[in-house]
């Protein structure tokens, strides 16, 4: 099915529930279907609907992303990279080339995998999630969405609609980075998005780390995010932050590394994100 209008989506996964899949990108969906890890009576193809594959900025509202916008898009868009940089940087490494072409960032924050790629990039950006279902629309931040490895706050009547970030100024910088143990290996062992903004005087007046990799959920850092505030863009308060982030890092020991390991590039990822998110911000 093909509808044309958010509302008719919501009809059909009322009518269906959990028994409807929707299907944007298909990046995952379609593999799942295929290999059983999931079952659907009915794929809700939401590709023609407007307000899910367009996105548009302004000064004042800032940048609202449809949930089936491209991650293309977004790295290859001159202002949004910018502005956006931790986004960037997070949507130009989810799989190859082939799968930025068609997976989406809403889709990447539905799957709720705790080593996505875009999430941290989200939550370090403050955004907030625009859900429609029989109600109405509704309004979630992203740091709230996941609620566990595979699952989200989306009720079976319910589905994303847009992304929505707030404006960026010239005084803002964000980063994303993540470690792989190769690149045959495509997963994040630990992922690390910070989004910094700098006062007039060139202390960080307000600051934002989040975690990836390390938890069931993506986990956003507040302790070491507000231990910046009023201080000096510096290596050592960076560091600094980074040893409160390992705080709230509970990561599983894997084939991809330990848990002390990840503990460890905690640190190693905050401090390197937020050298570059002010970087970006002071230029």
């Amino acid at each position: 099915m093909a509808p044309n209008s958010v509302s008719e989506v919501v009809s059909l996964l009322s009518e269906h529930g959990d028994r409807a899949k929707m299907l944007a990108g298909g990046t995952d969906i379609i593999v799942q279907l295929r290999e059983g890890l999931r079952e659907a009576d009915v794929v809700i193809d939401i590709k023609k609907i407007e307000d899910i594959t367009s996105f548009h900025y302004c000064e004042e509202n800032g940048l609202s992303l449809g949930a089936a916008v491209a991650c293309y898009h977004l790295y290859e868009h001159p202002q949004l990279s910018q502005l956006y940089g931790a986004l960037a940087d997070s949507t130009h490494i989810i799989g190859g080339w082939q799968i930025q072409s068609r997976a989406s960032v809403g889709g990447n924050l539905c799957n709720a995998s705790p080593a996505a790629d875009s999430i941290p990039s989200l939550i370090a950006l403050n955004a907030e999630a625009v859900i429609a279902g029989p109600e109405g629309q509704r309004t979630v931040a992203v740091q709230d969405f996941c609620t566990g490895p595979g699952r989200n706050v989306l009720e079976n009547n319910e589905l994303l609609v847009a992304i929505q970030i707030p404006a960026q100024g010239g005084e803002c910088g964000s980063a994303y980075e993540r470690f792989i143990p190769r690149n045959e290996m495509d997963i994040a062992v630990v992922g690390v998005g910070s989004w910094i903004r700098l006062s007039d005087d060139g202390t960080i007046a307000e600051s934002r780390i989040s975690l990836g990799a390390v938890a069931a959920t993506p986990l956003f850092a507040e302790e070491a995010s507000a231990s910046l505030v009023g201080k000096e863009p510096t290596e050592e308060n960076f560091a600094a932050a980074g040893e409160l982030a390992k705080k709230i890092a509970t990561p599983i020991s894997d084939m991809r590394g330990t848990d002390e390991y990840r503990t460890h590039l905690v640190g190693v990822l905050v401090k390197r994100t937020l050298t570059t998110a002010a970087l970006r911000a002071q230029n």
